[in-house]
């Protein structure tokens, strides 16, 4: 079975990230969480939520006459697939001219290099293996 893709947009991310810290939840609730965020309305929250159950995002039980969202994707899926989108946009999908820009930038402290070169030493290892 294929892997699935999570781009999500912007305002599929307000609504994950309200699902992840409620789930499982009703879709009143994430729209209260959003409504003071962002202001939106239910109908708003409603129509998205359905449509990210759509495109397999969330996924609904329901309860007699409730209906529980819970993601469908975990932090994890959807961190990938927003750094895989950053990458194709700005650096054609290519991971080495991302990790040069992030080197070169200046903005790494000396603790967050030394992590990523621990993180690099441990999968050339795994890699050997």
């Amino acid at each position: 079975m294929a892997k699935k893709k999570h781009e999500l947009t912007e305002a599929e991310w307000a609504i994950v990230k309200a699902v992840w810290d409620n789930e499982p939840c009703a879709a009143p609730t994430v729209q209260e969480v959003l409504e003071k965020q962002k202001g939106w309305a239910y109908s708003t929250v409603k129509t998205m939520m359905d449509r990210m159950v759509s495109k397999g995002l969330l996924k609904t039980e329901r309860i007699r006459n409730l209906i529980l969202y819970r993601s469908d994707v975990t932090k994890k899926e959807a961190q990938k697939g927003e750094v895989m989108r950053a990458v194709k946009r700005a650096f054609d999908g290519a991971l080495t001219p991302m990790m040069q820009f992030m080197l070169d930038s200046g903005e790494l402290s000396k603790k967050q290099l030394g992590e990523l070169e621990s993180m690099i030493k441990n999968r050339k290892a795994k890699a050997k293996k």
